[in-house]
């Protein structure tokens, strides 16, 4: 069953446009992620999907809602955890949590009551009591994430959850989200983080210049990957005569060179490895290193997308600074 719907959907900013006429859908109890480079328009879909953003045209269903029109009764019935928190820095960890219970209308009592457990359930009770201010990166992450489930929505957006903080901070969240997932929460998720992606998602949209170019289940795109096969030599020349050479002696294969003299081989057929030693032995080629890659969510992304998964980790390196 779909918990969210979206058909043609389109953000235009002036002359820009953000989002180019993607439909896609959302199960409910699944992870869902958008999985993209910064720029490739993960925040605008998700501030259309919650309202925070009007989109150009296109159509939004949600649990049954329509998503345009009826926003705000949709607003009631799901979480938003913005990729910059938006708690206020004055007002300590437990008094952050009450008043944004009390947005949602929930009697005094309760969202007191909600509160300290959200602060337990986070490992936070110990910090309740200080200013929003003073607490570091990875604990703002997880207040954010408190604060966008203290209503318990049926849905939970998180833009970008675990960019910019500590590993072990990083690890903790994807727990926290694993286990609000087990306990029904329908999630969607953007990042550019391949290893979140892999990790928490039951499906993934890939998403490049504000368009949905695959959407899959992980596991289908995994098994899709592994029907390649890759070899990685490290030599000490490159070039484009050898790369001729290569794939005129090989004709079934593909090949990618890189500036560090490496030469990743691959091909849907088994891979040899005396072949190719034999062919670098006669062009006079020393062969520092071979290894077999086993294809994985990186692989795949790059196939896909053209992207270099460097580029998604400078990126990565860009946002923590």
């Amino acid at each position: 069953m779909n918990i969210i719907e979206v058909k043609n959907l389109n953000k235009s900013f002036d002359d820009f446009k953000a989002v180019k006429g993607i439909s896609f859908n959302v199960e409910k109890g699944e992870v869902f992620g958008f999985l993209g480079p910064n720029g490739a328009g993960k925040t605008t879909t998700i501030n259309m999907l919650t309202g925070l953003a009007k989109p150009t045209s296109g159509e939004i269903m949600i649990s049954g809602q329509d998503g345009i029109e009826n926003i705000k009764k949709v607003q009631q019935i799901i979480g938003i955890v913005p990729d910059e928190s938006n708690l206020y820095d004055d007002m300590s960890g437990f008094d952050n949590l009450v008043f944004c219970a009390s947005l949602y209308g929930i009697k005094k009592e309760q969202r007191e009551k909600r509160a300290k457990e959200l602060l337990k359930q986070f490992s936070l009770d110990d910090t309740g009591s200080r200013p929003f201010k003073a607490y570091s990166k990875g604990m703002k992450r997880k207040l954010t994430i408190a604060a966008g489930i203290i209503h318990e929505p049926e849905i939970l957006f998180l833009d970008e959850p675990t960019t910019g903080i500590d590993v072990e901070s990083a690890r903790q969240i994807r727990r926290m989200i694993k286990d609000l997932n087990d306990n029904g929460t329908t999630i969607f998720l953007t990042t550019h983080y391949i290893e979140d992606a892999e990790r928490l998602c039951h499906r993934i949209g890939f998403i490049v210049g504000g368009k949905v170019i695959k959407v899959s289940k992980v596991q289908e795109l995994m098994t899709e990957a592994q029907q390649e096969n890759i070899v990685e030599f490290r030599t000490d020349s490159n070039g484009l005569d050898l790369e001729n050479n290569l794939i005129s002696t090989f004709p079934n294969i593909t090949l990618k060179s890189s500036s560090d003299h490496s030469i990743r081989i691959s091909s849907v057929e088994k891979i040899e490895l005396m072949p190719f030693m034999n062919f670098f032995d006669k062009k006079g080629i020393k062969i520092s290193e071979a290894k077999i890659i086993h294809p994985s969510l990186e692989e795949v992304f790059v196939k896909i997308t053209g992207i270099e998964i460097d580029k998604l980790k400078k990126e990565k390196e860009g946002k923590k600074k």
